[in-house]
């Protein structure tokens, strides 16, 4: 089996690409080729089998053409560019986030053996705000740029479904903390600063108010959503590719409680409260739950307790966080 991760060379990819190489396998099946494509070559993981490291714009086809070979059954398409990004420069956006899926199809339809294609798309593709509870059946309204760019990611990959070019899971992932590393550009950088910079020792502000709510999901999480999407019977999806994950959803004052209780009051101290007004626009659009049933029935993993998330921050990614910070 031939593996692509497009976007190999961040956070998502990184985890992705080293639990490939340490399972050797994908649903039994063992691997023969992984690649990893970014904008820069990623740097290789260490596997049972041979990794390909390809740096490239993946809106151009010529290079995502190189980055899907012959042979290739599964594509993870993790590459874009975050919320916040994309909202203040909407043609890199739209390059990246539209165009670069644009790219994958057709590199996936040229090969001709409709490989599975997971794409990450994201909560932000729907509207409704603080109160809203979006049902499975929800329509996509997006409130930012970004979100439009990924429905509209997830209708062309649908229609290509339905075309027999490929087979695609569209995820709809949740905020995803705690990111390891620094602060982004995302809107929503502010989720895992509020945990992650305390237990490095450093001070945050946080932009948004203690009561202010997000749908949140761990890394651990959305490794195991990833790897069930790549090996599920499609089939019950019908013609319907986009799935929400079982995340969860927590204000951050639950946040912080989740941190004091992991790393002690001098932690939760450390975060501060000012509001920034162009943050919280981009991100009070964005859902604060989902019902996530069909997500349950069709085998996708609950999201574990905010402290085990915090937890599983200090036992997998605190230690080189604070290596590569100098800290």
């Amino acid at each position: 089996m031939k593996i692509t991760i497009l976007g190999g060379g961040g956070f998502l990819g990184r985890k992705l690409a080293a639990r490939l190489a340490k399972d050797g396998a994908l649903g039994g099946r063992a691997i023969a080729e992984m690649t990893l494509f970014d904008l820069a070559a990623p740097a290789t993981v260490a596997a049972p089998f041979p990794v390909r490291c390809l740096g490239g714009d993946v809106a151009d086809p010529a290079a995502v053409g190189a980055a899907i070979p012959p042979g290739t059954e599964v594509v993870f398409h993790l590459a874009a560019v975050v919320s916040a990004a994309a909202e203040a420069d909407f043609d890199l956006g739209m390059k990246v986030n539209l165009h670069g899926t644009l790219a994958v199809l057709q590199a996936c339809r040229a090969l001709g053996t409709r490989p599975r294609v997971i794409f990450t798309s994201s909560v932000a593709s729907f509207g409704g705000g603080q109160e809203a509870v979006v049902p499975d059946d929800g329509r996509q309204v997006p409130t930012n740029s970004y979100g439009a760019q990924k429905a509209i990611g997830e209708l062309l990959l649908q229609d290509a479904t339905r075309k027999g070019f490929l087979d695609a899971v569209s995820l709809r992932l949740p905020t995803v903390m705690v990111r390891p590393g620094r602060p982004n550009k995302a809107a929503s950088s502010f989720v895992s600063a509020v945990v992650r910079e305390p237990l490095l020792g450093l001070a945050t502000d946080c932009p948004v108010p203690p009561e202010f709510a997000v749908w949140i999901c761990s890394p651990r999480s959305a490794m195991e959503w990833f790897l069930h999407a790549a090996t599920m019977d499609t089939a019950p999806l019908g013609i319907d590719r986009g799935i929400n994950p079982p995340g969860r959803s927590a204000t951050v004052a639950k946040m912080l409680e989740a941190l004091e209780a992991v790393a002690g009051r001098a932690a939760r101290e450390k975060v501060g409260f000012v509001f920034d007004r162009e943050v919280f626009d981009i991100v009070d659009g964005w859902p604060a739950a989902f019902a996530a049933t069909r997500a349950r029935r069709l085998g996708f993993a609950e999201q574990e307790s905010l402290e085990d998330l915090v937890q599983a921050f200090v036992e997998d990614d605190l230690a080189a966080t604070r290596a590569e910070r100098g800290l």
